[in-house]
């Protein structure tokens, strides 16, 4: 713990103002006995005030005023932001001769409880909608249909509809429905607790930022730098600590009897396995359930601690407002007294009877602000709502529509979660605004919405991806692959099972991972025989355990007498290890430390650096002289025939590789003097032995022990069984081994690929192409999709069958890139989708499962016989409907009429029907006929 001296501080008072209502300025509140005001982020400021009635001022505070807090530090005064209150509440004691009188102050944001939403003639299903529209256009109509009302007369918007207090575009767009009677204070509330805005007061004008910009100035490092030193800025530090909510596994139980388990087993856990239960509703996917519970036990994973840090007045170099405020993350004492990074989250200015002013600071350490975020990401998982806004995608064209008008207001807010394996999924959460007419603007029910979504590609196939009830407007869709686009459009389904028009679609991209891992635990260093030795104990700052996508620690190094050459990447460690860094000069320092990777290429802050020299093992006085370095003794030093003594130097006092070939004489060593056995493979250094050393011939298949090259690495570049004729080549550069039939250079080929899916090997098979050079069979396996498919050498474009299989869906059928194409789809849901055309079938094969067709009869025919061709084997089922073609000549007719089938075998069925109308019309019949085993 460092704690700084006090030394000489700016000065810095602080006074109160009286204003009227809404009005000009009243004078000072000179002689207060005691106040205590609260500035919190966000959120509606206080002031509790006592003062006495023989007080000069207490005139002021008679009526109900406004009553503002100023500071200087050494200059002019200033009202800093949310330091304007309203004096509402007071309460006095007649028997106290003193004439204390005490006042509650709320900030002047708390008359925004007093402006509620009003309905009107828009509501649907009872609350006013706002569909994707920013969050300063939502809070622009409440301030302005209050304020035509008369309420709120004294309060400025410091904003507009398009841009935020500092003259921003609005990053996120909202489509929600607000109940009417909510109030414009709760609204602000939910808005920046799901880190759609940031707001505050300044004097009577709200100012609205876009979450995370102004009001999250980093003051930590830089230029800027804000450090509260203990001593100097704040001398009283009480943390309270609890591992009370630590969590291990939690079950997601959701709707329709689906639960989901996850755990967390790099939790701190001294007791073992601590378990939570989360019940929720509309939830029933597994990536939307994985998404929740890692948020809820990333907000569990371990102890969380309630920082708090008194400020010293008297001696402080920063000062509250002066230097910092609410939201400023700033360089502080954190747990235990370490400096670290840790957010304001509030301020509190207080002055006693003495006159002495006092205050302390809330902060928040990066756990407390990861779970606000995490907390946040959750409450948009399941409510949505809210769009980070464009993500430059551009829609694919698509058209379609039925009955029930089309949803409006669809805005998709994509989020990036790790699976059970640590790698990243998308998930993105859709909402629109409800369907209450048709297209026509006739009132009606709906039944539910369809959500369907697509890779954001022309000609690529819309998928349904979620259904909802029809008071549902908002659906989440997982997994989805990071760093792609897709495309999303949802429509409403009527009573009668009527599909709607779609809305228009809208394309994001989905986000990989963004979160970097903890900074590590500072390195360990230490030197012996000449190298640098770097520890890492596996774990973050702090002994936090990594998550679960942690993929690598970078070790990192440099002369620090040398600042202008860039620091190199030495090595790496997957684990808890030791980095071992040779080769360095002695007593030459060098500076060490460690960066964390996870798989998304994400990289943490640096460690603090470390600094080591290796130190020689020898007197210095040998070094240059005899001895170079801790290694080798110099040529010529150490004359044989006279520092040596015969049979002195045997093989076990020589260091492994000691002797170098350019030591020994040409010829010196002939195979007489090597005992049989007494080199091994152990005793050759790496690529000691190269093809020029070796004479023709030497080494003959006769050479070569049984097993000898199994279990070991061969190195260099293509392996081949031959050069021409048939013959298998290996290649690692890229990964392949193609096989090579006798007498032809079409070939098939096994490879392995790091570039299809994030973080995985995808092994792919491709056959040889066939004669016409217009197919070629490609087999593809991932961790969690595979398909087979034909392809057009050419270009790679589909031509012909397929077979695709994922972890929530499979299909199967044909596709030759034209608008034909058909194939059979199932997931999940447990429902079977078939897209493409049925035959019009007039014979089948006597194997067929279904026969389909259609057929038109002239007018006087009162049935017609329907014949597969073949006798079927096994029953049929047959279901037809007949369309009467008098009204399409004659629409006054009434085409009223009764059919049934007479009979059915298992080679026809009989249709007969009776008058229409009066008359015997043309009939067209359409039927569906399916083998079975039934008796009927």
């Amino acid at each position: 713990m460092q704690v700084i001296e006090p030394s000489e501080a700016a000065s810095y008072g602080v006074r109160l103002v009286a204003y009227e209502p809404n009005g000009p300025r009243l004078g000072l509140l000179p002689f207060p006995l005691g106040f205590e005001a609260g500035a919190p982020l966000n959120d509606v400021s206080s002031l509790r005030l006592d003062y006495t009635s023989h007080a000069p001022g207490i005139g002021l505070l008679a009526q109900p005023c406004e009553v503002a807090l100023e500071y200087s530090a050494g200059g002019g005064w200033v009202e800093p932001p949310n330091a304007r209150f309203l004096r509402i509440k007071r309460t006095s004691d007649a028997t106290d001769q003193a004439g204390k009188r005490g006042y509650t102050c709320p900030g002047y944001a708390w008359q925004f409880k007093k402006a509620v939403l009003y309905p009107n003639d828009q509501l649907v299903d009872g609350k006013r909608q706002f569909n994707a529209v920013p969050a300063g256009a939502v809070l622009l109509t409440l301030i302005g249909e209050a304020k035509a009302r008369g309420a709120l007369a004294g309060m400025t918007a410091g904003f507009t509809a398009s841009t935020d207090s500092a003259g921003e575009p609005w990053a996120a767009t909202l489509t929600i429905a607000l109940e009417p009677g909510v109030d414009l204070l709760t609204l602000l509330l939910n808005l920046s607790d799901q880190g759609v805005i940031d707001w505050r007061m300044s004097g009577r004008t709200l100012e609205v930022f876009n979450e995370g910009t102004v009001m999250a100035a980093d003051r930590s490092a830089g230029p800027g730098l804000v450090d509260l030193r203990l001593g100097r800025d704040v001398d009283q530090a009480p943390d309270d600590a609890t591992l009370e909510d630590v969590s291990t596994a939690i079950l997601i139980a959701g709707e329709g009897g689906f639960t989901h388990e996850v755990t967390n087993t790099s939790a701190n856990a001294p007791w073992g396995r601590w378990e939570t239960y989360q019940q929720q509703g509309g939830v029933s996917d597994e990536g939307t359930a994985t998404a929740l519970a890692q948020a809820a036990l990333d907000r569990a994973s371990g102890e969380r601690v309630q920082i708090t840090r008194a400020v010293v007045f008297a001696v402080a170099r920063w000062l509250p407002w002066a230097a910092y405020q609410p939201g400023d993350t700033v360089l502080a004492p954190g747990d235990g007294g370490h400096m670290e990074p840790l957010r304001i989250r509030q301020v509190t200015l207080s002055r006693a009877g003495d006159g002495k002013l006092s205050g302390n600071l809330v902060l928040n350490d990066r756990f407390l602000e990861d779970d606000i975020k995490l907390a946040r990401k959750t409450q948009g998982i399941l409510a949505g709502g809210v769009s980070s806004g464009g993500s430059g995608a551009t829609p694919a064209p698509d058209s379609s529509g039925r009955v029930p008008a089309a949803p409006q207001g669809l805005i998709v807010e994509p989020v990036a979660y790790l699976d059970a394996a640590g790698y990243a999924q998308g998930l993105a959460v859709a909402t629109w605004g409800p369907v209450t007419q048709d297209v026509n603007g006739v009132a009606l029910d709906v039944d539910g919405y369809e959500v369907y979504a697509r890779v954001n590609a022309e000609g690529e196939l819309w998928f349904l991806v979620a259904q909802t009830a029809s008071g549902d407007v908002s659906a989440s869709v997982s997994p989805l692959n990071v760093n792609s686009e897709y495309g999303f459009k949802v429509r409403a389904v009527g009573n009668d099972g009527t599909k709607g028009e779609f809305s228009d679609p809208v394309a994001v991209l989905v986000p990989d991972d963004a979160t970097p891992p903890p900074v590590p635990s500072p390195p360990t260093l230490t030197t012996r025989l000449g190298v640098i030795h770097v520890a890492w104990d596996g774990l973050g700052d702090g002994g936090v355990p990594m998550p679960p996508d942690f993929d690598r620690v970078r070790v990192w190094m440099r002369d620090p007498l040398d600042p202008d050459t860039p620091a190199a990447e030495v090595d790496h460690l997957t684990a808890a290890g030791v980095v071992v860094i040779p080769d360095q000069p002695y007593n030459a320092p060098r500076e060490v430390w460690l960066t964390a990777v996870d798989r998304s290429g994400n990289e943490s802050a640096a460690t603090a650096a470390g600094v080591i020299a290796t130190v020689p093992l020898v007197d210095a006085d040998l070094i240059g002289q005899v001895i170079d370095g801790a290694e080798h003794i110099i040529a010529g030093s150490i004359p044989a025939n006279a520092k040596i003594v015969a049979g002195s130097i045997t093989g076990g006092l020589i260091q492994a590789l000691a002797i170098e070939a350019d030591k020994i004489a040409a010829n010196a060593i002939t195979a007489d003097k090597i005992n049989a056995g007494a080199i091994e493979a152990s005793h050759i250094s790496s690529n000691a032995i190269t093809a020029d050393k070796i004479a023709a011939n030497a080494i003959t298949a006769a050479k070569i022990a049984a097993d000898a090259i199994s279990g070991k690495t061969i190195t260099g570049s293509i392996i081949r069984t031959g050069t021409t004729g048939q013959r298998i080549v290996i290649d690692p550069t890229t990964l392949d081994i193609r096989f090579y039939p006798q007498g032809t250079t079409n070939y098939s080929r096994l490879y392995t690929r790091d570039d299809a899916f994030p973080g995985e090997a995808t092994f792919e098979i491709t056959s040889g192409t066939n004669p016409g050079n217009t197919a070629r069979t490609f087999f593809t396996l991932a961790a969690g999709w595979t398909k087979l498919d034909v392809l057009r050498p050419s270009n790679g474009n589909p031509n012909g069958g397929f077979l695709e299989s994922a972890e929530d869906y499979s299909r199967i059928g044909y596709d030759d890139g034209t608008s034909d194409n058909q194939y059979m789809w199932f997931d999940a849901s447990g429902m079977t989708t078939h897209y493409g055309k049925w035959w019009d079938n007039t014979f089948a094969t006597n194997t067929w499962g279904v026969h389909a067709g259609s057929r038109i009869t002239s007018s006087g025919w009162t049935g017609v016989e329907i014949v597969y061709g073949p006798s079927m084997q096994g029953n049929m089922g047959p279901v037809a409907v007949l369309r009467d073609g008098a009204i399409t000549s004659n629409p006054s007719l009434d085409p009223n009429f009764n059919w049934c089938i007479e009979s059915s075998t298992q080679v026809a069925f009989i249709i007969s029907w009776g008058e229409g109308g009066g008359v015997r019309s043309g009939k067209a019949v359409y039927w569906w006929a399916h083998r079975h085993n039934g008796s009927a």
